[in-house]
């Protein structure tokens, strides 16, 4: 099976499928990372209260992964002693959270992006067809100069990312400069961002097995959005 050729994974994914030359690893390993941090969110019994800590823990390793793929310039600054050399990002960032999961991210995503403007996208999915629909979108303006960070916890069939992608394309986003984060990815989902979307990098915890008859990722995590806020 052909997995796409830019996966930033915060932990190092031990799918077999996924040749090293296709996987771009971050440096910041931490053993048994992945584990940790997914048992907690793929448990069922886990608490609401919990799975909100796991979630905030989560999406920090995910924010400092992104800072890896995004251009910065150096500055100099001055300490109480003497100036010093430091760093700031090179373009604006967008945090764009798809409704409803993708605003369990955004919070954390805020601390190290703090002078990021935000967008909002919301497709529902019928659970019939497994097709997504637009209900709300709301996009600062877009000049092609700022990197887009979607914010989307599990990527499943890649309808909705699709669908994103498409509009921010349309309304003049620079598609090399876009970053798909997500917990987990089937890899039904990273094929076809990979085959329409070559340049999108995808950051993830993990790549799960496959998608079952009713397009849910297996093993997964659940419905992230109802264990997130609560409403199972």
């Amino acid at each position: 099976m052909k997995t796409a050729k830019a996966i930033a994974a915060v932990f190092l994914c031990t799918q077999t499928a996924l040749a090293t030359d296709q996987l771009i690893e971050s440096q910041n390993t931490l053993r048994n990372g992945k584990e940790w941090f997914t048992t907690g969110l793929r448990n069922k019994n886990t608490s609401l209260s919990k799975y909100r800590e796991l979630t905030d823990l989560v999406a920090s390793a995910l924010a400092l992964e992104t800072m890896n793929h995004i251009q910065f310039k150096n500055i100099t600054i001055e300490t109480q002693l003497a100036p010093i050399a430091g760093i700031e990002e090179e373009s604006p960032v967008v945090l764009l959270p798809v409704i409803r999961s993708g605003l369990s991210l955004l919070p954390t995503f805020l601390k190290y992006y703090q002078n990021a403007k935000v967008g909002f996208v919301g497709l529902a999915r019928d659970e019939e067809t497994a097709q997504a629909h637009w209900y709300y979108k709301k996009l600062p303006a877009l000049s092609g100069k700022e990197y887009i960070i979607i914010l989307e916890p599990m990527l499943a069939t890649g309808g909705t990312a699709l669908l994103v992608l498409e509009e921010l394309k349309n309304s003049g986003a620079d598609m090399n400069k876009i970053i798909f984060v997500s917990v987990v990815c089937a890899p039904e989902g990273i094929e076809k961002i990979n085959a329409e979307f070559p340049s999108v990098k995808i950051i993830t915890v993990g790549v799960d097995s496959h998608l079952n008859d009713k397009k849910f990722i297996v093993p997964g995590l659940g419905d992230f959005g109802d264990r997130y806020f609560g409403t199972e």
